[in-house]
Protein backbone atom coordinates (compact mmCIF):
# COMPACT_ATOMS: atom_id res chain seq x y z
CA UNK A 1 0.00 0.00 0.00
CA UNK A 2 1.14 3.53 -0.72
CA UNK A 3 2.46 5.29 2.38
CA UNK A 4 2.38 9.07 2.75
CA UNK A 5 4.66 10.64 5.33
CA UNK A 6 2.56 13.53 6.49
CA UNK A 7 2.50 16.58 8.72
CA UNK A 8 -0.34 19.14 8.71
CA UNK A 9 0.21 22.57 7.16
CA UNK A 10 3.06 21.31 4.98
CA UNK A 11 3.16 20.52 1.27
CA UNK A 12 2.12 17.00 2.27
CA UNK A 13 -1.42 18.43 2.30
CA UNK A 14 -1.24 18.48 -1.50
CA UNK A 15 -0.63 14.75 -1.60
CA UNK A 16 -3.24 13.87 0.98
CA UNK A 17 -5.76 16.02 -0.90
CA UNK A 18 -4.90 14.29 -4.19
CA UNK A 19 -5.26 10.83 -2.64
CA UNK A 20 -8.62 11.83 -1.17
CA UNK A 21 -9.83 13.13 -4.55
CA UNK A 22 -8.76 9.91 -6.27
CA UNK A 23 -9.97 7.60 -3.52
CA UNK A 24 -6.57 5.88 -3.57
CA UNK A 25 -6.00 3.51 -0.63
CA UNK A 26 -3.04 4.68 1.42
CA UNK A 27 -1.50 4.72 4.84
CA UNK A 28 -0.99 8.11 6.46
CA UNK A 29 2.20 8.00 8.48
CA UNK A 30 2.21 11.11 10.62
CA UNK A 31 5.48 12.75 11.59
CA UNK A 32 6.11 15.86 13.62
CA UNK A 33 7.30 18.72 11.46
CA UNK A 34 10.70 20.06 12.42
CA UNK A 35 11.38 23.74 11.64
CA UNK A 36 14.06 23.61 8.93
CA UNK A 37 17.16 24.94 10.68
CA UNK A 38 18.99 22.86 8.10
CA UNK A 39 17.99 20.69 5.16
CA UNK A 40 16.78 17.08 5.27
CA UNK A 41 15.92 16.95 8.98
CA UNK A 42 12.39 15.53 8.79
CA UNK A 43 11.69 12.06 10.20
CA UNK A 44 11.02 10.51 6.80
CA UNK A 45 13.05 8.15 4.64
CA UNK A 46 14.38 11.05 2.55
CA UNK A 47 14.51 13.70 5.28
CA UNK A 48 11.88 15.88 3.59
CA UNK A 49 8.12 16.40 3.58
CA UNK A 50 6.20 15.09 1.81
CA UNK A 51 7.60 11.66 0.99
CA UNK A 52 5.74 8.67 -0.38
CA UNK A 53 6.74 5.02 -0.29
CA UNK A 54 4.92 3.11 -3.01
CA UNK A 55 5.99 -0.51 -2.60
CA UNK A 56 9.61 0.56 -2.13
CA UNK A 57 9.58 3.46 -4.57
CA UNK A 58 10.55 6.51 -2.49
CA UNK A 59 9.79 9.98 -3.85
CA UNK A 60 9.96 13.50 -2.43
CA UNK A 61 8.98 16.88 -3.98
CA UNK A 62 5.24 17.45 -4.04
CA UNK A 63 4.96 18.20 -7.77
CA UNK A 64 6.86 15.05 -8.69
CA UNK A 65 4.73 13.01 -6.30
CA UNK A 66 1.54 14.40 -7.82
CA UNK A 67 2.66 13.45 -11.33
CA UNK A 68 3.79 10.00 -10.18
CA UNK A 69 0.53 9.23 -8.36
CA UNK A 70 -1.53 10.34 -11.35
CA UNK A 71 0.48 8.07 -13.66
CA UNK A 72 0.53 5.10 -11.30
CA UNK A 73 -2.83 5.34 -9.53
CA UNK A 74 -4.89 8.01 -11.30
CA UNK A 75 -6.71 5.85 -13.88
CA UNK A 76 -6.94 8.88 -16.15
CA UNK A 77 -8.51 11.12 -13.51
CA UNK A 78 -7.52 14.70 -12.62
CA UNK A 79 -5.09 15.12 -15.52
CA UNK A 80 -5.47 15.59 -19.29
CA UNK A 81 -4.19 12.72 -21.39
CA UNK A 82 -0.63 12.86 -22.65
CA UNK A 83 -0.68 14.50 -26.09
CA UNK A 84 -3.98 16.31 -25.55
CA UNK A 85 -4.15 20.10 -26.04
CA UNK A 86 -4.68 20.62 -22.30
CA UNK A 87 -1.61 18.64 -21.27
CA UNK A 88 0.79 21.56 -21.75
CA UNK A 89 -1.24 24.04 -19.68
CA UNK A 90 -1.74 21.35 -17.03
CA UNK A 91 2.01 20.83 -16.67
CA UNK A 92 2.59 24.57 -16.71
CA UNK A 93 0.28 25.10 -13.73
CA UNK A 94 1.62 22.07 -11.85
CA UNK A 95 5.08 23.61 -11.91
CA UNK A 96 4.06 27.28 -11.74
CA UNK A 97 2.27 26.63 -8.46
CA UNK A 98 5.50 25.67 -6.71
CA UNK A 99 8.32 27.05 -8.84
CA UNK A 100 6.94 30.56 -9.42
CA UNK A 101 3.93 31.27 -7.22
CA UNK A 102 5.14 29.66 -4.01
CA UNK A 103 8.76 30.79 -4.12
CA UNK A 104 8.22 34.36 -2.84
CA UNK A 105 5.59 33.14 -0.37
CA UNK A 106 8.18 30.68 0.89
CA UNK A 107 10.52 33.60 1.51
CA UNK A 108 7.87 35.16 3.73
CA UNK A 109 7.35 31.89 5.57
CA UNK A 110 11.10 31.56 6.12
CA UNK A 111 11.65 35.04 7.54
CA UNK A 112 8.39 35.20 9.50
CA UNK A 113 8.07 31.77 11.07
CA UNK A 114 11.48 30.13 10.94
CA UNK A 115 14.10 32.86 11.21
CA UNK A 116 11.81 35.36 12.92
CA UNK A 117 13.72 38.27 11.43
CA UNK A 118 11.15 39.72 9.00
CA UNK A 119 11.33 43.11 10.70
CA UNK A 120 15.11 43.16 10.18
CA UNK A 121 14.96 42.52 6.42
CA UNK A 122 12.15 44.80 5.23
CA UNK A 123 13.50 45.06 1.68
CA UNK A 124 13.59 41.27 1.32
CA UNK A 125 10.04 41.00 2.66
CA UNK A 126 8.70 43.78 0.44
CA UNK A 127 10.38 42.33 -2.64
CA UNK A 128 8.89 38.92 -1.85
CA UNK A 129 5.43 40.47 -1.54
CA UNK A 130 5.82 42.29 -4.86
CA UNK A 131 6.93 39.10 -6.60
CA UNK A 132 4.07 37.16 -5.05
CA UNK A 133 1.56 39.72 -6.29
CA UNK A 134 3.01 39.55 -9.80
CA UNK A 135 2.58 35.78 -9.82
CA UNK A 136 -0.95 35.91 -8.45
CA UNK A 137 -1.94 38.57 -10.98
CA UNK A 138 -0.80 36.19 -13.71
CA UNK A 139 -2.98 33.40 -12.31
CA UNK A 140 -5.95 35.70 -11.76
CA UNK A 141 -5.86 36.92 -15.36
CA UNK A 142 -5.55 33.38 -16.69
CA UNK A 143 -8.51 32.21 -14.61
CA UNK A 144 -10.87 34.93 -15.78
CA UNK A 145 -14.38 33.55 -15.42
CA UNK A 146 -13.34 29.89 -15.51
CA UNK A 147 -14.09 27.58 -12.62
CA UNK A 148 -10.65 25.99 -12.55
CA UNK A 149 -7.24 26.43 -14.12
CA UNK A 150 -8.06 24.23 -17.10
CA UNK A 151 -11.64 25.42 -17.49
CA UNK A 152 -14.68 23.65 -16.07
CA UNK A 153 -12.82 20.50 -15.04
CA UNK A 154 -11.02 20.30 -11.70
CA UNK A 155 -7.52 18.82 -12.00
CA UNK A 156 -4.44 18.10 -9.92
CA UNK A 157 -3.06 21.45 -11.07
CA UNK A 158 -5.74 23.05 -8.89
CA UNK A 159 -4.49 20.99 -5.95
CA UNK A 160 -0.97 22.27 -6.44
CA UNK A 161 -2.17 25.87 -6.76
CA UNK A 162 -4.70 25.58 -3.96
CA UNK A 163 -2.04 24.86 -1.36
CA UNK A 164 0.05 27.81 -2.54
CA UNK A 165 -2.93 30.14 -2.36
CA UNK A 166 -3.88 28.84 1.07
CA UNK A 167 -0.46 29.81 2.41
CA UNK A 168 -0.70 33.17 0.63
CA UNK A 169 -4.01 33.76 2.38
CA UNK A 170 -2.28 33.40 5.75
CA UNK A 171 -0.04 36.33 4.79
CA UNK A 172 -3.04 38.38 3.61
CA UNK A 173 -1.70 38.45 0.07
CA UNK A 174 -5.09 37.77 -1.51
CA UNK A 175 -7.45 40.73 -1.73
CA UNK A 176 -9.90 42.47 -4.03
CA UNK A 177 -7.24 43.12 -6.66
CA UNK A 178 -7.83 39.45 -7.60
CA UNK A 179 -11.51 39.20 -8.60
CA UNK A 180 -11.06 35.67 -9.96
CA UNK A 181 -8.50 34.25 -7.55
CA UNK A 182 -10.32 34.81 -4.27
CA UNK A 183 -13.55 33.00 -5.28
CA UNK A 184 -11.44 30.31 -6.96
CA UNK A 185 -9.71 29.53 -3.66
CA UNK A 186 -13.10 29.45 -1.93
CA UNK A 187 -14.30 26.86 -4.46
CA UNK A 188 -11.24 24.72 -3.84
CA UNK A 189 -11.63 24.89 -0.07
CA UNK A 190 -15.28 23.84 -0.34
CA UNK A 191 -14.39 20.51 -1.93
CA UNK A 192 -15.08 17.56 0.40
CA UNK A 193 -11.71 15.98 -0.39
CA UNK A 194 -9.91 19.19 0.61
CA UNK A 195 -11.89 19.36 3.83
CA UNK A 196 -11.03 15.76 4.67
CA UNK A 197 -7.36 16.37 3.89
CA UNK A 198 -7.15 19.44 6.10
CA UNK A 199 -9.45 18.40 8.95
CA UNK A 200 -6.50 18.27 11.35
Amino acid sequence: MLVLYYAPRTRAVRIRWLLEELGTPHELRRVEFKPPSKMFTQDTPLGKLPVIDDDGVLICESGAIVEYILERHGDGLLAPAVGSPQRGPFLQWIHFAEGTAFQPVGTLVWHTFYKGDADQVPTVVETARERAHAGFAFVDEALGDREFLLGEEFSAADIMMGFTLGVAEVFELLDDRYPSLVPYLARLKSRPAFQRATAD
